[in-house]
């Protein structure tokens, strides 16, 4: 009998999906929040084995409304069909009314970005966590890498000393 995969656990609550690695280089990420998706079925069978990418996507805020825009979510070959599935198709993000306006007042006045950072299961719902983020500029990167490299090395010199 086959062993059921283990649920990779982050601190949302649920098994993650995806998780968008090259946010954290490229941006300094500050408040975070969980939002719902409108998905069509074939996109959660999708998602159900892991046929997400969220490395270019980025969510916009128009007429009160939140969307996540270029993220790729791969059709199953076994999808229904009747319909054509759209690949990077503009999805909805489902929020409260008082955080879309948050949301909208850090990006409209104080210059943030709004970027996925991971999407997860949460009670058989798919979620995706969303950050506030600022660009970083080449230096800051820089020393992201350094820091990087210096604690790797820290590690070796433990693990060996």
């Amino acid at each position: 009998m086959a062993k059921p995969k283990a649920k990779k656990n982050t601190g949302h609550g649920g098994s993650t999906i995806a998780l968008n690695k090259k946010a954290r280089f490229e941006y300094a990420l500050e408040d975070r929040l969980q939002a719902g998706l409108a998905l069509e079925g074939w996109e959660v069978k999708s998602l159900r084995a892991g046929k997400i990418q969220l490395v270019d996507s980025y969510i916009l805020l128009k007429g009160g409304e939140a969307f996540l825009l270029g993220a790729h979510i791969s059709p199953l070959p076994t999808a229904s069909t009747h319909i054509q599935p759209d690949p990077a198709r503009t999805r909805k993000l489902l929020l409260h009314r008082e955080e879309i306006d948050k949301l909208i007042g850090a990006v409209e006045r104080k210059g943030y970005s709004l970027i996925p950072t991971a999407m997860f299961w949460s009670k058989g719902r798919a979620k995706l966590e969303i950050a506030l983020a600022k660009g970083k500029k080449a230096h800051d990167k820089r020393a992201t890498l350094k820091e990087r490299d210096w604690q790797r090395d820290k590690q070796r010199i433990l693990k060996h000393g």
